[in-house]
């Protein structure tokens, strides 16, 4: 009778690459970027939030930069991860 607590039997899910999470985080920053110069988050002609807005919209990019990169993003991770990571091996000169 095997009496291994229930939680050892289960497969861990695998440790989160940190050199992956940093090239995810880079391309939120390239994307927040290009929310900015897209024009996402500029302040509107009426109604709009005033100054409080046009400081915190910067925020409401990165987030949505970050969200766009969990659902998949433009593939930018995959080719910086695989860029940094030749370069740790030092395979890159």
């Amino acid at each position: 009778m095997d009496v291994t607590p229930v939680a050892q039997q289960l497969p861990q899910p695998p440790k989160p690459n940190p050199l992956r999470e940093k090239a995810a985080e880079l391309e939120a920053a390239f994307l927040a970027e290009m929310l900015g110069y897209a024009g996402l988050g500029a302040a509107r002609d009426s109604f709009g939030g005033g100054i409080g807005e046009e400081q915190f919209s910067s925020f409401l990019r990165q987030e949505q930069a970050t969200a766009m990169v969990k659902a998949g993003g433009i593939g930018l991770t995959e080719v910086l991860f695989r860029a940094m990571s030749s370069n740790e091996s030092g395979d890159a000169q």
